[in-house]
Formats: C-alpha cells, structure tokens, sequence
C-alpha cells in the first residue's frame, strides 16, 4: 500500500490511538495539537489514580453509552475492555481491577503508560507538532496558528479528534464549532456531562461541610438506583454517585423541569425496620441521638436530613424512617461544562458514515468526545476514545484504499 500524508488534528487519547494504527499500516501521520504538550486531559485524570476501563461483563459495559450504543457498538466490539488491557499491558503498564470492577494501571499514573506510547509512536514515524492551533479550511488546506506563522496543510486525509468542551484550559474548546458548521456539518448542542449540580444550601450547612462526604448511600433517579459516595461542595453535590445520574438530571433542567436526587441514607436498612429502630426512642431522646441510635445515622448525614427537612425532627416514626430512605435532594442546575469531567453532544450520528467519515466533507473524519455520545466514569469514556480512534483509522485507510 502506497504512503499518504494523513493529519490528525488533536493529541489526545483518540488522535493517537488512530495515530497508532494509521503508522502500522504504512501511512505517514502528523499529529497536530494546540497546547505545548499532548494528551493533557489524560494526564489530569491519572493523577488520581488512571481509571482506563471497566472490568463489568461486556454485554453490560457496552449499554452504557445510552442512545449511542448501537452506533458505538461496531467499535468497541473491535476494541473492548480486555483488549484495552493487553494493550496496556504490550506497552509495559500492567493493570489490576479494582474494588468497584474499575481497572486502573499498577503504577496508578498516567505518566509512564503515555510515555512509553509516545516513544512507541516515535518508533513509527508518527510526528508530533504541538503549539499548532487549527483554525479552520482555506479550501481544501487545513489552517493552523503556530508561534511562528500561519501554516496550511494539504493532507490526503485528515482526522478531526478535538474533543468536547470540558477542561478548556487543556485544550478542549469546542473553538471547531463555527469551522464544522459552514461546512454543513449538523452538530448538537455541547452540555456538561459527569459533572455536579449546585444545591441552594443554607450559608451554616454550606460552611460546615462543603467538602463532606456521603459514604454507603444510594442515589435513585430515573437512571435506576445506584450505590455509591458523592460530596457536599460549596456550591451544591458533586462526585462519582452524582456523575451517574447526570445525563437524566441535566435532561429534565433543560426542559424547564423539576430535578431532584432521592437519597437512601440507610441503604443496609428497610424502611419497616427503620421505622421500629427509631420508634424506640421517646421524646425525651434528642433528635441527634434518635437518628445515631434508631438509624445509625450521624455527622453529615444528619445534618443533610436537617437541612433538607427542617421539620423532620417532628415526624412520626413511620414518616422519618419513609424520609431516610429517599431524602430528595433539589437541583438548581448543572454545574458549567467548563468544570465537567466530559460534554454530551456534539457532530451529529446521522452526520458520519460507519466509517466515521463526515458526510459533508470526504476524506475528513471525526472521533471521540467530539461526537455526539455520552458515558459515565468508570472507564468507559477513555475506551470508547481508545475505540472510536482506532474505528476511525481504519476507516481512513480504507477510504485511502478504494481513492487510490
């Protein structure tokens, strides 16, 4: 197979992955990427520990990109949750999974897996040139803002994997919008996904336990009811439990409608003995006490039930333990995309072929964030870019194939 010039506009988990392949099979790959470094947003989420994917039984793990799923499924069937760890694994990063079926790195770092995956890149051929921002077409050129010049590129095929709209320090700006849009290219609105809802707290309860955590409670929404932990932050709830319910969450605010997370503070607990637990105590009990002895409830628990409920001290029994088991707690709004861990929306499905090729402008592709799929953490977002990117490459390359 002859070489051809391919561009890949964005360093991230996407671009290089389809970097990786498109070098395997002979092509000559550029990588441009704005920031001075690439794969920022990758590097940020393995300080805490790098989720990469999910260990969940793949029929299960492959729902959980609503809407998308089926567009997604082709994907990664190509590249699933294993294939992701042996692919780790051949670039010398072993993994473990991890108490909640997430598999991370052993090292818990980003930084050695992208390291050697740049040399690995390196050793390919693939050229990397960051500080080059993309500023549109000029034709059939590609336009770039550099430190030193405009640049325009002529590629045989280029891939757009530029990202959402979450984290724009780092590079996701969403600045592709308008560019994408004079060409015809449908593209739905960008919204902030996995990310925190600001509560109307009290000024006492926001300065005593922003940064409090919930631990071993549910969250029930009509995502279903799931276990987990979220936090009190100054300006409302945030945290992995929330992330899981954002997408139904944000959906019901932009309709102009009630949004409320039912929180079971007891999970361990039914209501009926809940009920009997705190009916054990008399009005001589303090209201504190009652929930510590009859509902094992204290600290931050307590002082949510408090401030959600002002009058709850006063319930019967039946009526509080009914209240334990699904505090509601009311959402103003979705916190700004700016702060969320990932966006929804984006290029349109019906705007890309199976091959991920834009509809509007043959020979240019899309892939990862930038399309129009959303996820919860848990690894699931970097394996359909891992994914996507791969799917992507090899749509190029055929598409190179059946021009030449």
């Amino acid at each position: 197979m002859g070489q051809n010039n391919i561009a890949i506009i964005g360093g991230g988990p996407s671009g290089l992955m389809a970097a990786e392949v498109l070098s395997e099979r002979g092509h000559a790959v550029t990588v441009y990427d704005s920031m001075p470094t690439v794969a920022r947003k990758f590097l940020l989420a393995g300080k805490s520990g790098l989720n990469i994917t999910h260990s969940e039984d793949y029929a299960a793990f492959a729902e959980r990109f609503g809407s998308a799923a089926s567009r997604l499924r082709a994907a990664l069937d190509a590249f699933t949750p294993e294939d992701v760890r042996q692919w780790a694994a051949a670039l010398g990063t072993e993994t473990f999974v991890g108490s909640s079926g997430r598999v991370f790195p052993k090292a818990m770092k980003a930084s050695p897996l992208l390291r050697a995956w740049l040399k690995s890149l390196e050793g390919r051929g693939v050229k990397i040139l960051t500080r080059h921002r993309w500023t549109g077409f000029q034709g059939k050129e590609l336009v770039f803002d550099t430190p030193d010049r405009q640049k325009r590129i002529n590629a045989d095929a280029a891939l757009l994997a530029l990202g959402g709209a979450s984290y724009p320090r780092l590079g996701s700006d969403a600045a592709w919008i308008p560019w994408l849009d004079e060409k015809g290219v449908a593209v739905a609105g960008l919204e902030p996904a996995n990310c925190g809802f600001d509560v109307d707290w009290s000024e006492t309860f926001r300065e005593r336990f922003a940064g409090a955590a919930l631990k071993a409670v549910t969250a029930t929404s009509e995502a279903g009811t799931i276990p987990g932990e979220f936090v009190i932050s100054g300006s409302g709830i945030e945290g992995s439990l929330v992330y899981a319910h954002t997408s139904v969450l944000r959906d019901r605010l932009l309709r102009g409608e009630r949004a409320e997370l039912l929180i079971d503070l007891a999970p361990a607990r039914t209501v009926e003995k809940l009920a009997r637990d705190l009916g054990r105590f008399g009005s001589k009990t303090s209201f504190s006490n009652r929930l510590r002895k009859g509902a094992g409830l204290e600290g931050v628990k307590t002082a949510l039930l408090r401030e959600l409920s002002p009058d709850a001290a006063r319930m019967p029994p039946p009526q509080l333990a009914a209240l334990i088991k699904a505090l509601p707690i009311p959402l103003e709004r979705p916190r700004p995309i700016a702060e969320a861990i990932s966006s929804a929306g984006g290029v349109a499905w019906d705007a890309i072929d199976d091959d991920y090729m834009l509809r509007a402008l043959p020979g240019t592709f899309v892939t990862g964030e930038m399309i129009d799929w959303e996820a919860p953490t848990g690894g699931y977002l970097l394996t359909a870019c891992f994914a996507t990117g791969r799917a992507a490459a090899r749509g190029i390359d055929r598409w190179l194939s059946q021009s030449a």
